[in-house]
């Protein structure tokens, strides 16, 4: 079992940056394939970027593609977003999810693990 913790949401103008993390528990976190999700007031939670275990492999977004980047560091069980030029309609709760399968989803059903989730308001 992994458990998640987002970490380094807050206010952000548009056009800044900011870096959110995830840290998480046991030994197997390197084992799984993990991805950012976020949701919007009314709105369903939708994918923004997804990493395969061994880093190789990542999958944006549309919306997010060549801004937003992912990345973890298997040695210290860390999962990173990386946003750059975020906009007010990034604004948004984000999430942390875990996945046993290789395949990167786009859906939140493909993820078995979640975080509690971090704010994320962007400014204009």
């Amino acid at each position: 079992q992994v458990q998640l913790v987002e970490s380094g949401g807050g206010l952000v103008q548009a056009g800044g940056s900011l870096r959110l993390s995830c840290a998480a528990s046991g030994r197997t976190f390197s084992s799984y394939t993990m991805a950012w999700f976020r949701q919007a007031p009314g709105k369903e939670r939708e994918f923004v970027a997804g990493i395969s275990w061994s880093g190789g492999r990542t999958s944006y977004a549309d919306s997010v593609k060549g801004r937003f980047t992912i990345s973890r560091d298997n040695a210290k069980n860390t999962l990173y977003l990386q946003m750059s030029s975020p906009k007010p309609e990034d604004t948004a709760v984000y999430y942390c999810a875990g996945g046993r399968g290789s395949r990167i989803s786009d859906y939140p059903r493909g993820y078995d693990y979640w975080g509690q989730g971090t704010q994320v308001t962007v400014s204009s």
